[in-house]
Protein backbone atom coordinates (compact mmCIF):
# COMPACT_ATOMS: atom_id res chain seq x y z
CA UNK A 1 0.00 0.00 0.00
CA UNK A 2 1.41 3.30 -1.20
CA UNK A 3 -0.23 4.64 2.02
CA UNK A 4 2.35 2.97 4.49
CA UNK A 5 5.06 4.38 6.50
CA UNK A 6 7.81 2.55 6.58
CA UNK A 7 10.15 2.82 9.90
CA UNK A 8 13.35 1.40 10.64
CA UNK A 9 14.55 0.83 14.42
CA UNK A 10 16.77 -1.49 16.03
CA UNK A 11 16.59 -4.84 17.61
CA UNK A 12 17.69 -5.16 21.25
CA UNK A 13 20.97 -4.85 21.48
CA UNK A 14 22.78 -8.16 20.39
CA UNK A 15 25.76 -9.79 23.12
CA UNK A 16 28.85 -9.22 22.07
CA UNK A 17 30.40 -12.14 23.96
CA UNK A 18 27.85 -14.64 22.69
CA UNK A 19 28.55 -13.64 19.23
CA UNK A 20 32.12 -14.34 19.68
CA UNK A 21 31.33 -17.64 20.48
CA UNK A 22 29.07 -18.36 17.83
CA UNK A 23 29.98 -20.11 14.63
CA UNK A 24 27.97 -19.56 11.30
CA UNK A 25 27.37 -23.49 10.75
CA UNK A 26 26.70 -24.34 14.51
CA UNK A 27 22.84 -24.07 15.46
CA UNK A 28 22.54 -21.46 18.23
CA UNK A 29 19.18 -21.78 18.65
CA UNK A 30 17.76 -25.58 18.58
CA UNK A 31 14.60 -25.17 20.43
CA UNK A 32 13.51 -22.12 18.19
CA UNK A 33 14.60 -23.84 14.87
CA UNK A 34 12.35 -27.01 15.73
CA UNK A 35 9.54 -24.94 16.27
CA UNK A 36 10.33 -22.74 13.47
CA UNK A 37 9.62 -25.92 11.37
CA UNK A 38 7.43 -27.90 13.30
CA UNK A 39 3.79 -26.12 13.86
CA UNK A 40 4.36 -25.26 9.60
CA UNK A 41 5.08 -28.97 8.41
CA UNK A 42 2.70 -30.66 11.32
CA UNK A 43 -0.06 -28.43 9.80
CA UNK A 44 0.62 -29.80 6.16
CA UNK A 45 0.77 -33.89 7.84
CA UNK A 46 -2.22 -32.96 9.44
CA UNK A 47 -3.96 -31.70 6.06
CA UNK A 48 -2.44 -34.53 3.90
CA UNK A 49 -3.23 -37.28 6.39
CA UNK A 50 -6.60 -36.19 8.13
CA UNK A 51 -8.82 -37.78 6.09
CA UNK A 52 -6.82 -40.95 6.64
CA UNK A 53 -6.83 -40.53 10.14
CA UNK A 54 -10.44 -39.78 11.36
CA UNK A 55 -13.68 -38.90 9.71
CA UNK A 56 -14.26 -35.93 11.28
CA UNK A 57 -13.91 -32.88 9.21
CA UNK A 58 -14.82 -30.29 12.20
CA UNK A 59 -11.45 -32.05 14.07
CA UNK A 60 -9.11 -31.97 11.60
CA UNK A 61 -9.97 -27.86 10.59
CA UNK A 62 -9.88 -26.96 14.33
CA UNK A 63 -6.11 -28.66 14.42
CA UNK A 64 -4.95 -27.46 11.38
CA UNK A 65 -6.01 -23.60 12.11
CA UNK A 66 -4.44 -23.99 15.88
CA UNK A 67 -0.83 -25.33 14.38
CA UNK A 68 -1.20 -22.60 11.90
CA UNK A 69 -2.02 -19.90 14.36
CA UNK A 70 0.65 -21.13 16.42
CA UNK A 71 2.87 -21.37 13.18
CA UNK A 72 2.24 -17.48 12.75
CA UNK A 73 2.80 -16.72 16.36
CA UNK A 74 5.82 -18.13 16.77
CA UNK A 75 7.80 -17.17 13.19
CA UNK A 76 6.93 -13.16 13.81
CA UNK A 77 7.43 -13.23 17.24
CA UNK A 78 9.96 -15.48 18.64
CA UNK A 79 12.00 -17.42 15.25
CA UNK A 80 12.57 -14.62 13.36
CA UNK A 81 14.18 -13.03 16.04
CA UNK A 82 16.35 -15.62 17.47
CA UNK A 83 17.37 -17.12 13.49
CA UNK A 84 17.68 -13.84 11.87
CA UNK A 85 17.49 -10.45 13.77
CA UNK A 86 14.54 -9.69 12.54
CA UNK A 87 10.80 -8.37 13.47
CA UNK A 88 7.92 -7.20 11.82
CA UNK A 89 4.41 -6.24 12.62
CA UNK A 90 1.89 -3.66 11.30
CA UNK A 91 0.10 -0.60 13.79
CA UNK A 92 -2.19 1.58 12.65
CA UNK A 93 -2.22 5.51 14.97
CA UNK A 94 -4.76 7.42 16.10
CA UNK A 95 -5.38 8.87 12.34
CA UNK A 96 -6.10 5.47 10.90
CA UNK A 97 -2.96 5.79 8.83
CA UNK A 98 -1.10 2.34 8.50
CA UNK A 99 2.55 1.80 9.61
CA UNK A 100 4.94 -0.54 9.02
CA UNK A 101 7.66 -0.99 11.97
CA UNK A 102 10.84 -3.61 11.00
CA UNK A 103 13.54 -4.36 13.60
CA UNK A 104 17.18 -6.02 12.62
CA UNK A 105 19.34 -6.81 15.29
CA UNK A 106 22.58 -4.51 15.66
CA UNK A 107 25.97 -6.25 14.04
CA UNK A 108 28.45 -6.44 17.03
CA UNK A 109 31.74 -4.17 17.22
CA UNK A 110 33.70 -6.88 15.10
CA UNK A 111 31.06 -7.19 12.61
CA UNK A 112 29.90 -10.72 13.32
CA UNK A 113 26.13 -11.25 13.42
CA UNK A 114 24.68 -13.46 16.40
CA UNK A 115 22.46 -15.54 14.12
CA UNK A 116 24.31 -18.59 11.83
CA UNK A 117 24.19 -19.49 8.48
CA UNK A 118 22.54 -22.47 9.21
CA UNK A 119 19.68 -20.97 11.20
CA UNK A 120 19.51 -18.70 8.33
CA UNK A 121 19.11 -21.10 5.61
CA UNK A 122 16.74 -23.16 7.89
CA UNK A 123 14.42 -19.86 8.63
CA UNK A 124 14.33 -18.71 5.17
CA UNK A 125 13.91 -22.57 3.43
CA UNK A 126 11.04 -23.16 5.76
CA UNK A 127 9.57 -19.44 5.40
CA UNK A 128 9.40 -19.90 1.78
CA UNK A 129 8.80 -23.59 1.01
CA UNK A 130 5.80 -24.30 3.13
CA UNK A 131 3.56 -21.31 1.86
CA UNK A 132 4.29 -22.46 -1.68
CA UNK A 133 2.83 -25.80 -0.59
CA UNK A 134 -0.58 -23.89 0.35
CA UNK A 135 -0.87 -22.50 -2.86
CA UNK A 136 -0.48 -25.81 -4.51
CA UNK A 137 -3.33 -27.14 -1.86
CA UNK A 138 -5.23 -24.34 -3.22
CA UNK A 139 -5.14 -24.85 -6.55
CA UNK A 140 -5.89 -28.54 -5.88
CA UNK A 141 -8.58 -27.92 -3.67
CA UNK A 142 -10.35 -25.32 -6.40
CA UNK A 143 -9.63 -27.56 -9.41
CA UNK A 144 -11.21 -30.53 -7.40
CA UNK A 145 -14.40 -29.02 -6.17
CA UNK A 146 -13.42 -29.98 -2.19
CA UNK A 147 -14.95 -26.71 -1.17
CA UNK A 148 -15.17 -27.53 2.71
CA UNK A 149 -11.56 -27.22 2.83
CA UNK A 150 -10.62 -25.02 0.28
CA UNK A 151 -11.18 -22.41 3.52
CA UNK A 152 -8.68 -24.53 5.32
CA UNK A 153 -6.07 -23.99 2.93
CA UNK A 154 -6.59 -20.31 2.28
CA UNK A 155 -5.53 -19.97 6.08
CA UNK A 156 -3.01 -21.22 5.00
CA UNK A 157 -2.10 -19.14 2.47
CA UNK A 158 -2.76 -16.05 4.30
CA UNK A 159 -1.25 -16.55 8.03
CA UNK A 160 2.21 -18.21 6.17
CA UNK A 161 1.74 -15.85 3.45
CA UNK A 162 1.41 -12.56 6.17
CA UNK A 163 4.88 -13.93 7.16
CA UNK A 164 6.71 -14.45 3.81
CA UNK A 165 5.78 -11.25 3.04
CA UNK A 166 6.36 -9.01 6.00
CA UNK A 167 9.61 -10.81 6.77
CA UNK A 168 11.08 -10.66 2.94
CA UNK A 169 10.05 -6.28 3.31
CA UNK A 170 12.01 -6.00 6.88
CA UNK A 171 15.06 -7.72 4.83
CA UNK A 172 14.80 -5.62 1.43
CA UNK A 173 12.64 -2.78 2.70
CA UNK A 174 9.62 -1.10 1.00
CA UNK A 175 8.47 -2.35 -2.14
CA UNK A 176 9.49 0.57 -3.74
CA UNK A 177 13.10 0.12 -3.27
CA UNK A 178 12.70 -3.66 -4.49
CA UNK A 179 11.49 -2.41 -7.57
CA UNK A 180 14.42 0.26 -7.83
CA UNK A 181 16.71 -2.32 -7.37
CA UNK A 182 15.70 -4.50 -10.37
CA UNK A 183 15.16 -1.22 -12.21
CA UNK A 184 18.64 -0.20 -11.67
CA UNK A 185 19.88 -3.64 -12.00
CA UNK A 186 18.10 -4.13 -15.96
CA UNK A 187 19.42 -0.16 -16.56
CA UNK A 188 22.83 -1.64 -15.87
CA UNK A 189 22.37 -4.49 -17.82
CA UNK A 190 20.93 -2.29 -20.85
CA UNK A 191 23.38 0.24 -21.03
CA UNK A 192 26.09 -2.46 -21.07
CA UNK A 193 24.73 -4.19 -24.20
CA UNK A 194 24.76 -0.60 -26.28
CA UNK A 195 28.04 0.31 -25.09
CA UNK A 196 29.31 -3.34 -26.12
CA UNK A 197 26.95 -5.21 -28.04
CA UNK A 198 27.84 -8.79 -28.24
CA UNK A 199 30.26 -8.39 -25.40
CA UNK A 200 27.86 -9.54 -22.32
CA UNK A 201 26.75 -13.32 -22.40
CA UNK A 202 25.04 -14.68 -19.72
CA UNK A 203 27.44 -17.19 -17.90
Amino acid sequence: DSSDDIEDVSLFDADDDASRRSKKSKIRHPVASFFHLFFRVSAIVVYLLCELLTSSFIACMVTIILLLSCDFWAVKNVTGRLMVGLRWWNQVDDDGKSHWVFEARKVSAQGSKASSEAESRIFWLGLITCPMIWVIFAFSALFSFKVKWLAVVVMGVVLQGANLYGYIRCKVGSRKNLTSMATNYLGKQFLRQVRFPGFWKPS
